[in-house]
């Protein structure tokens, strides 16, 4: 079950990688090149329920794992593990934001688009905390192949991130409007 958690971990983190770039794409409003516009907007749905299921299982399998020794309480209540507290508190407030996002996407028509995009921007905290709780407990956390993908996540999100706070990014959207 260790290795199973472990994995489900990793493959978790990329999966809520590749749902955070495809979240700045579906954002942009623009078709990617291999895919239409309403499209980019299905595959990011997918694959962020893709994580969320690998998550679940990341954290069923850990907590049921007697290595791994976690309480249904860690699950709750950050930061009061006994494995690296701080570390296993940052996998907590994730799972919470993780949480919070499933929940008001689910609700998305109940709630409102204004109040659902508010909650939405939860997103771009959940993606840091979840791979800084992978670097500081994960026990792979230091392996060169987990760095090389820790990197290649962090690329990908930060080149997201410029993207979207570059004035190309707005263009097409300014362009229609007039």
């Amino acid at each position: 079950m260790w290795d199973f958690g472990r994995g489900s971990g990793v493959v978790a983190l990329v999966l809520l990688t590749v749902s955070t770039v495809l979240g700045v794409a579906t954002r942009s409003g623009r078709p990617a090149p291999w895919l239409p516009r309403f499209a980019v907007t299905e595959v990011h749905r997918n694959v962020s329920l893709l994580a969320t299921v690998f998550l679940a299982l990341h954290v069923g399998l850990l907590l049921f794992d007697p290595h791994a020794m976690l309480r249904l309480f860690d699950l709750v209540v950050p930061f009061v593990g006994d494995y690296r507290p701080f570390w296993q508190g940052l996998g907590t407030v994730a799972l919470d934001l993780l949480l919070a996002l499933v929940a008001t996407s689910l609700l998305r028509h109940r709630i409102g688009r204004r109040s659902w995009r508010a909650i939405h921007w939860a997103a771009y905290g959940l993606w840091p905390v979840a791979l800084f709780h992978a670097l500081g407990t994960g026990t792979d956390s230091f392996t060169p192949w987990f760095l090389t993908l820790a990197v290649v996540c962090a690329v990908s999100v930060c080149g997201a991130l410029c993207w979207r706070l570059s004035a190309r990014f707005a263009q097409p959207r300014l362009e229609a409007r007039v």
